[in-house]
């Protein structure tokens, strides 16, 4: 099989997983992003071990991970009161403690990725489904409807700057991206955010409107910074979860630093 149609294959299944997931229902989707938060940190763990930039305590930091999504995910279920992610923060603590005993050189740098990715991979996974459940009730039109802008963006600067593309948006990380795609992504979500407005208005038109430039800037810079991470380390890909694609925290580079900013939008709203 080719590499086109390869790619194109995992794409299409990879999206389709996720669609279906949104819209089977809150335990499906839950169920599911808990697993790619855990393999996107330990993805994330990997690589900062292959690059020499430290050595996270892996296994605590994938449970503390594993403990804060479940934490913040119960709480949107409305299962837990918000005074259950007190756990969280003692655990934390104790990553301190436990490099004590690691021997390990560079503690301080340990511990830091060792944070550094639990907030960086789990945190934004989690507060996908406050975004989902803001209402109290499971909103999957919204949450379907982040995920098509962020493609849409994605898809469009891509093929626009390709067609049309000249002048560089930031040659010293991604020499790919360019001023043209850009204008052409922000173009296509932002009509697409009217359309979906359209489909589903109950958020309200600046809802849409907000998401979709969160996207727009947030999304291109968590692209920026995850190829940042790359070319500190060396490496093209983050790994090699998607035949073609990469690796988890390529795939979702715009989710880890958008899904902040459009939670803050909506639960303002």
């Amino acid at each position: 099989m080719s590499n086109f149609w390869q790619r194109t294959l995992s794409g299409a299944v990879f999206i389709t997983v996720i669609i279906l997931s949104i819209i089977f229902g809150p335990l499906a989707f839950q169920a599911l992003f808990m697993a790619i938060a855990m393999a996107s940190l330990d993805e994330f763990y990997r690589l900062v071990r292959k690059g020499g930039l430290a050595d996270p305590f892996g296994f605590f930091g994938l449970c503390t991970g594993f403990l804060m999504y479940l934490i913040i995910a119960f709480d949107a279920l409305l299962l837990t009161n918000l005074r259950w992610e007190a756990i969280v923060y003692p655990a934390f603590g104790l990553m301190f403690f436990a490099e004590l005993y690691r021997k390990k050189e560079n503690p301080f740098s340990n511990i830091a990725f060792g944070l550094t990715g639990i907030l960086y991979t789990v945190l934004p996974f989690a507060l996908l489904s406050r975004i989902a459940l803001h209402g109290g009730s499971y909103e999957y039109q919204l949450l379907l409807g982040y995920f098509v802008l962020i493609w849409t963006s994605d898809t469009f600067a891509y093929l626009t700057g390709r067609k049309l593309g000249r002048t560089k948006l930031f040659e010293r990380i991604s020499p790919g991206k360019t001023w043209e795609g850009s204008i052409g992504g922000a173009m296509a979500t932002g009509l697409l955010s009217y359309l979906l407005w359209c489909w589903y208005p109950d958020p309200g038109l600046q809802v849409w409107m907000g998401m979709a430039l969160i996207i727009l800037v947030t999304g291109t810079m968590g692209d920026l910074c995850e190829s940042l991470l790359k070319r500190s380390i060396g490496v093209k890909d983050s790994g090699s979860f998607m035949p073609g694609h990469g690796g988890l925290l390529d795939r979702f580079d715009a989710v880890l630093l958008s899904a902040p900013f459009v939670w803050a939008l909506i639960s303002m709203t």
